[in-house]
């Protein structure tokens, strides 16, 4: 059965639309285990692997072993996409679809998903913008006081990491968040229980976590402040895709956005080169 949004908007009536999910869990085939893993195996892998390498950098006696090992997030960041993609993968097979179901139909005659993910991006910018300062306020009470240097202090990582920051991390960064928290999560979470608000209200809560683990830092206003600040433009890109039930215009609007948090990185870790060659 296909619902009134889905008629009035006929790329939603995709293999992901939401009545072909609804149709396939009331089959079976679409278990709890699958949505529930994968809204928080993001944030668990890159705590995972963040903590791997302090041990690393521990048993070489580096100083500040789990701090260090946060400043490679650039590099290891891609390890838990790419372990989400996986676990897609597994799961979209047990439903009988492809990986690449989940982006559903792409329009690009006319430009027409290049211009819409633009237009996502220019409205996304300013809810990113009120996001922090909207979170520096609730946390630390003053802008001045937020430790955002700490992402973007200069890093003294090998020229290969910038290299594979600017060109690499992003594209996959941005298109394997969209699919997991979007493309898989969210619908199947919707159908699942019924309601989509509380779909919503899970997966806003662990994308929103998810900010915090690149680099983890442990200390709660930190960890408040990166998960906060997320809300707005979360809450705008998901609305977006309730609405449209497609990822390219997403993804497109997403790309820049991580391709400006790449820029900005590999600008410390030059500037860390160059302060460390004099």
């Amino acid at each position: 059965m296909v619902s009134v949004r889905e008629a009035a908007n006929p790329l939603a009536s995709s293999v992901n639309g939401r009545s072909q999910i609804e149709d396939r869990v009331a089959a079976g085939r679409i278990p709890w285990a699958g949505p529930l893993l994968l809204v928080t195996a993001r944030s668990a892998l890159w705590l995972a692997l963040q903590s791997v390498l302090a041990l690393i950098f521990l048993a070489q006696h580096r100083p500040d072993p789990f701090r260090t090992a946060g400043q490679w997030w650039p590099v290891y960041a891609n390890l838990g996409a790419l372990g989400c993609l996986l676990g897609m993968r597994f799961f979209t097979r047990k439903e009988g679809i492809r990986l690449q179901d989940l982006v559903g139909p792409i329009r690009l005659r006319w430009g027409r998903d290049l211009f819409f993910g633009l237009g996502i991006l220019v409205i996304a910018w300013p809810c990113a913008m009120a996001g922090s300062c909207l979170a520096q306020m609730l946390v630390y009470g003053s802008p001045a006081k937020t430790p955002v240097a700490f992402v973007l202090q200069s890093h003294a990582l090998p020229l290969w990491a910038t290299v594979y920051s600017l060109t690499v991390w992003w594209v996959i960064q941005s298109a394997a968040e969209e699919m997991t928290y979007q493309g898989y999560v969210l619908p199947r979470l919707e159908a699942l229980t019924g309601r989509t608000w509380i779909a919503f209200s899970i997966v806003l809560f662990w994308w929103s976590v998810q900010h915090c683990m690149l680099p983890f830092v442990p200390d709660w206003r930190f960890v408040a402040y990166r998960s906060l600040m997320m809300v707005p433009i979360l809450v705008f890109c998901m609305a977006v895709y309730l609405r449209i039930r497609r990822l390219s215009p997403l993804n497109i609007g997403h790309w820049p956005m991580d391709l400006g948090v790449a820029i900005m990185t590999g600008t410390s870790l030059g500037a860390a080169m160059m302060t460390g060659s004099h």
